[in-house]
């Protein structure tokens, strides 16, 4: 059972080998119940706490997700250093379902692959559609399924490693399983993650999820071409963002219609090149 989410954990496949993942997650939110004129409320980020795992007190679910936690950025600090070492750019791709982010990859991909190096580690829940893709574009790509998971973590990251091998002082994308909940809190030892929002979702989704808006380092807004048959506002959603996040960067794109994506093309070759000093 998922720590932040509630789904739950299997066995995750990469690319024709199988590894049991036996964490067992579970919730740490408070529970507290607000009543309103006219609206029912349930606030779990107030109040005593209930358990949700029967024969589990929340104490040992408190302790089991500190756990799990815990290891994984044991195996995100190993990523982590293996990146330094090698001169590697990783960038963890994170969002919602629909919005965007393997077009977006894909076209990024076609546009830098004659300037940079680059491969992908693609996370799905099942298929590998979107590795297939990427693969399109003629680079290297390595799908992980993570079956029930919601989430990449720092071990599958590793494994995928050692298959993949991308080369040194290349930039690594790691697409991580569409949600907004669980990707926040597992480090895949990346050196940033980059969150992309569509207009075509709500401009309060900075808010909604707090977490992953807050662990990212960029924001892409992406489907600003379709901004002329929407009512989203901009301000309104880059407002949200630096809410949760006063020092988040955010870049109006389109993989559509090309617009914007020059700036983020920029963004990851300054930021590639920094990777790559004393490498």
């Amino acid at each position: 059972m998922c720590t932040v989410c509630g789904c739950g954990e299997g066995e995750t496949s990469i690319e024709g080998h199988e590894h049991a993942h036996d964490h067992e997650h579970s919730h740490d939110h408070e529970h507290g119940h607000h009543h309103h004129h006219g609206e029912h409320t349930h606030d779990y980020g107030t109040g005593p706490a209930h358990a949700h795992a029967p024969g589990l007190s929340q104490a040992r679910m408190v302790q089991i997700e500190e756990d799990i936690l815990g290891k994984n950025n044991e195996y995100a600090a190993t990523n982590r250093r293996w990146f330094s070492e090698h001169g590697i750019l990783a960038l963890n791709l994170v969002s919602s379902p629909g919005s965007g982010k393997t077009s977006l990859l894909t076209r990024t991909i076609d546009d830098l692959k004659t300037a940079l190096k680059l491969s992908v580690i693609e996370g799905d829940q099942q298929t590998a559609n979107d590795a297939e893709r990427i693969r399109e574009t003629g680079i290297r790509a390595l799908q992980i399924n993570t079956g029930k998971g919601c989430h990449l973590d720092g071990h599958m990251v590793g494994h995928a490693l050692e298959k993949l091998k991308p080369e040194d002082g290349s930039v690594l994308f790691i697409e991580n399983v569409g949600n907004l909940v669980c990707p926040a809190a597992f480090d895949l030892g990346e050196a940033h993650k980059v969150a992309i929002l569509s207009v075509t979702e709500g401009e309060d989704k900075p808010i909604k999820y707090p977490d992953m808006f807050h662990a990212a380092d960029l924001m892409l807004l992406n489907k600003i071409d379709l901004l002329p048959y929407l009512s989203f506002d901009v301000d309104k959603c880059i407002e949200y963002a630096r809410r949760v996040n006063p020092g988040i960067k955010v870049l109006k794109v389109s993989a559509t219609s090309g617009e914007g994506m020059d700036s983020w093309y920029q963004w990851v070759k300054a930021t590639h090149q920094l990777a790559s000093i004393g490498h």
